[in-house]
């Protein structure tokens, strides 16, 4: 192949094609023509690559391939931009997908967890195995109290975030299990149950309530959904309907990933009203109002919120354009 040649030749092509990839807009017809002229342009170069090998022609005719085709491909929108979208439209959404489910694993938590609190505080012997007498009423009087103020406010809220954002996070993730959402939600429980089983026993069940009312309406309700999201991931590998089993996980993975994001910053706001609230030496009412105050917000943002972007066609999963095009189904 004459290389001076297929230049000479296609020359007014190529700078055809530039002039298109770097137009600011394109009409119907031009993009068809950016489109055409793309294909025979990959395919000069190469017949160039093959020839001539590496050739200043060569790496012109590829920068102007580049720039058409990210034209043609379009680029990443701004991550700014995008925030709005994903607070407004996509995580709500995908907080509503989960609502009744959510509501299903907060009715098993509680009745297992009273169940365990009030078998263990009304078995003498099932209260021993837990310690000595000695331990358990200093767990009763001093401990669980002290534990809420034993560290600075900021350590203390930062410490327990931490650790429920991991606990959430680790229900979301590896929901596709199916068994280790439950066990997490059965290991909480019956650590809660066990608590107040202990603080009942010596007659301080009210102290067990006031102490976990002002952050645990929160934090709990947060565990809750997160291990919904999973029990869901893991139902669309079960259950994918029409499409495979690949494709229904991927679109659930994408769609409910986005909870664990949320739950993050929802805990966020229960570990300080643990870290500032519950340790202050307020009346009781006001410290469990802040609570469900908290409560009301996140209820507010995943029911009204969500059902407004589920109407819209809202599932929290990615845009087409960032997910890419799906595979049509019949049926």
């Amino acid at each position: 192949m004459d290389l001076d040649a297929l230049v000479a030749a296609r020359r007014a092509e190529w700078d055809r094609l530039d002039a298109l990839g770097r137009a600011r807009r394109l009409s119907s017809d031009e993009v068809d023509e950016l489109v055409t002229r793309y294909r025979a342009a990959s395919a000069d170069l190469a017949d160039i690559k093959t020839s001539a090998g590496r050739s200043v022609e060569g790496d012109r005719l590829s920068m102007i391939l580049s720039r058409a085709r990210l034209r043609l491909t379009g680029a990443p929108e701004n991550v700014l931009r995008q925030l709005p979208r994903f607070f407004v439209h996509q995580l709500p959404a995908a907080l509503y997908r989960v609502r009744w489910t959510t509501l299903a694993v907060a009715v098993a938590f509680v009745v297992i967890s009273s169940l365990v609190a009030f078998w263990v505080s009304g078995d003498p012997a099932a209260v021993a195995a837990l310690g000595s007498q000695a331990q358990l009423e200093q767990y009763a009087k001093n401990d669980f109290t002290a534990y809420y103020s034993e560290n600075p406010a900021a350590v203390f809220a930062g410490t327990v975030w931490t650790n429920n954002a991991w606990i959430a996070a680790q229900c979301v993730l590896f929901g596709i299990t199916g068994l280790w959402p439950v066990m997490v939600l059965m290991q909480n429980a019956v650590s809660i149950g066990q608590a107040a089983a202990i603080l009942i026993s010596f007659d301080r069940g009210d102290v067990f309530l006031l102490h976990i009312a002002p952050h645990g309406l929160l934090e709990l309700t947060c565990i809750f959904v997160a291990g919904a999201t999973g029990l869901h991931i893991f139902w669309a590998w079960i259950a994918p309907g029409r499409r495979s089993r690949g494709e229904a996980l991927a679109a659930a993975g994408r769609s409910l990933a986005t909870v664990a994001i949320g739950l993050i910053l929802a805990l966020a706001l229960s570990g300080l009203v643990e870290g500032f609230v519950t340790r202050q030496p307020w009346p009781w009412p006001i410290k469990i109002g802040i609570g469900a105050l908290a409560l009301a917000v996140f209820l507010a943002y995943m029911l009204v919120l969500g059902r407004t972007a589920a109407r819209r066609g809202e599932t929290g999963d990615l845009t087409e354009y960032e997910a890419g095009t799906p595979r049509l189904v019949a049926g």
